[in-house]
């Protein structure tokens, strides 16, 4: 499937290239939350973290490792943020699998804030139960 990413990948669309190798490449995001925001992408277009093989997910967690570092490194951020956004209901815009990692400095005026929700009596250990593994 072609998405914006492989465009990105053959060089039909211009962008700003950190790193490749043979599973992945990291790019600049265009519309970034923090100036140095960058987009881990495989090479292969799996649409969801499902559909990737465990060695490709294992392999881009550790480049965002590395990219983490980078960032802490040269742009001296505070902390960093690594979201995969996994598949449209979570917010994924490209069915092509990519990681975020995102600076952030204290202050920085940024928040990623999720409404949480609280569990009645026994409801917990209900949930517990169906979603051991």
């Amino acid at each position: 499937m072609e998405t914006i990413f492989t465009k990105i990948m053959e060089g039909k669309i211009p962008s700003v290239r950190l790193h490749e190798d043979e599973l992945c490449f990291v790019i600049l995001d265009i519309n970034p939350v923090n100036k140095g925001h960058l987009l881990i992408i495989s090479k292969e277009c799996y649409p969801t973290v499902a559909d990737c093989p465990d060695a490709t997910l294992c392999h881009l967690m550790l480049v965002a490792k590395r990219a983490d570092a980078k960032l802490r490194d040269i742009l001296h951020c505070d902390a960093t943020n690594l979201i995969i956004n996994n598949g449209k209901a979570g917010g994924q815009e490209v069915p092509h699998l990519h990681l975020h990692v995102i600076p952030r400095w204290e202050n920085d005026t940024k928040s990623i804030h999720l409404q949480k929700e609280t569990y009645t009596d026994g409801e917990m250990a209900e949930y517990g139960k169906k979603l051991e593994f």
